[in-house]
This record gives structure tokens, sequence and C-alpha cells, in this order.
């Protein structure tokens, strides 16, 4: 297969929703768990652009998961409105792909196998012609070489290291097209140099496939790199705190990161981390604690 072929099979099938439109639309977002007066998620109101890079950061507690899993359509939400494509969201769907912290690959499959899964489901499997299959394989083809994959096609999950794991899970997520990608702190587990390797691997994926996604990290520096925007939610209760246009060029390298405007970016981020989740405070107190102990030669 030449380059030309393989770029087309990474294409989403129809076009994505026009820059600047709103793919994901959240209008006045309220979450309530039952038997809690105090909200999950208080009056949010975020739009996502087709083809956008959105980061999700804030302290433990700010309902960024929770957020993420109700425009996944895996959580209910109170009121308010959610909309995906003009269409209100009811539960999940094939526009909407998750990837998890945890891999949550079939141990029993092989890397191909697991990454092909997808097109075995009910919703994928509807009317499917012999030349859906056989576009769908070389999708799969496709996917391994743009994850590097390709030698370990026929090895296990329990074969693979963490990093490994965890393009497998994405190229399954990727198996079906989906407009949109959702990402649950999905380097979390990984080693710092895996995960740098990893975000450069998944900025390339977003403008091969040109995909919408939108990830939860609690590291800020993850969120400055790869997002367009970075959401900065508060907790109790959650609620968007602030959202920051990242200013750095759409090809990003490592180097960027101690660029004077990304390190600018991140104190602004840290700090108002530090002012909505009560850190800086607790911070104050440990130093005024610190100087009384130094005072009195402890």
């Amino acid at each position: 297969m030449d380059m030309s072929t393989s770029a087309a099979l990474l294409q989403r099938d129809g076009a994505p929703a026009a820059a600047g439109s709103a793919l994901i639309e959240c209008s006045g977002l309220w979450k309530f768990y039952p038997g809690s007066d105090a909200p999950a998620l208080q009056d949010v109101n975020l739009q996502v652009r087709g083809n956008e890079f959105v980061t999700l950061v804030g302290a433990s507690g700010c309902g960024k998961s929770t957020l993420l899993r109700t425009i996944a359509g895996l959580e209910t939400y109170s009121r308010g409105g959610l909309n995906v494509d003009g269409r209100p969201v009811s539960g999940p769907g094939p526009d909407r792909a998750m990837v998890f912290q945890h891999y949550s690959l079939y141990p029993w499959l092989t890397v191909l196998d697991n990454i092909r899964f997808t097109r075995q489901l009910k919703a994928h499997t509807r009317d499917r012609t012999s030349a859906d299959v056989e576009a769908a394989a070389g999708r799969a083809d496709a996917l391994l070489r743009l994850m590097g994959l390709t030698a370990v096609a026929n090895a296990y999950p329990n074969q693979l290291s963490g990093g490994m794991q965890q393009r497998v899970a994405i190229a399954r997520a990727l198996m079906s097209r989906p407009p949109i990608v959702l990402m649950d702190e999905p380097f979390g587990a990984l080693d710092a140099q895996t995960r740098e390797v990893m975000h450069d691997l998944i900025a390339h994926v977003h403008r091969q496939e040109k995909s919408t996604i939108v990830f939860v990290t609690h590291d800020v520096e993850e969120a400055i790199y790869l997002g367009h925007r970075v959401v900065l939610m508060a907790p109790r209760p959650g609620r968007i705190d602030s959202i920051h246009e990242v200013p750095l060029p759409a090809r990003r390298t490592q180097d960027m990161k101690l660029a004077p405007e990304f390190l600018a970016l991140k104190k602004t981020i840290l700090d108002r981390i530090r002012d909505t989740s009560g850190m800086k405070t607790d911070l104050e107190l440990l130093e005024k604690l610190s100087a009384q102990a130094d005072g009195a030669g402890l």
C-alpha cells in the first residue's frame, strides 16, 4: 500500500465540522449525584469546535472527568443542555470514542485484533458490505503504522510496555473514525520519558485524523503542550473557572516548553489552581508554621 492510500485510509468518513463551528456545546450544564445537595457540575458553558484540541485541568474534585464522561454519554446530567453536532446527548454513541487511563485491552486478543474489535460491534456491522470489510482491514493496517505497532501486530497485551498498550487503546478508539475522541488522563500511568513520546504521537494523530479531542489531565505542562485551549475547572462545586488560549503554533516541539510564553501561561494556570482549590492558603499556613518552628529553634 503506498503512502497516499495509507493517508486516505486515515481520513474520517465525511467532512469534520467547520473550524469555528461548535461540535460540542454545553449550555448551563448541571449535575447532581443522588443524595447530594452539592452539584458535581455547576452551570458549565463550553463550546468545542471541530478539529480543536481542548484540555481540561484543575484540582482533584473539580469535575473534569465527570464533564468528560457526561459528554461521552456515560453520565447523565441534571439540567441544562448538551449537544454534539447539534443533537442532544442521551447516551454513548459511535460519534464519540473514549480512551481511559487504564488500557482495558482484551488479553486474549492480539494487538491487531484488539484494534479491529470495534468494527465487530453491532453499531458498525449493520448493512456492512464486503467493500466495507476490506476498507476496515486497510484502516487497521494504516493505524498500526501510524502508532508504530506494525512489529507487534501479533503480540498480546501482556507482552507490551504500558506505552505500547496505550497506543493500542488509542488505535482501537480511532478504528471507527469517530469525529470526537475523549481522553481521560490517558498518559497518567506512564513514566516521564514515555509521556513525552506519547504527547508528540497524539499531536501527530490529531493532525492526521482531523478529529476533535477533549483531553483531561492533572499535568498543566501536558495540558498546554497539547491543547489549543486549556479549560481550567474549579472544585466544590465543579465549574469552569477560566479558559486560556495557548500562544503556540499548531506544530510543537519539546523545546517550546522552555519558551517564555509557555512558562508564563503555566505559572498563570498553576497560580489559579492554587487559588481555586485552597492549596495557596495551605502553603501560606505551612510557611508560617515553618517560620514559627525556626524561630523557636525547633
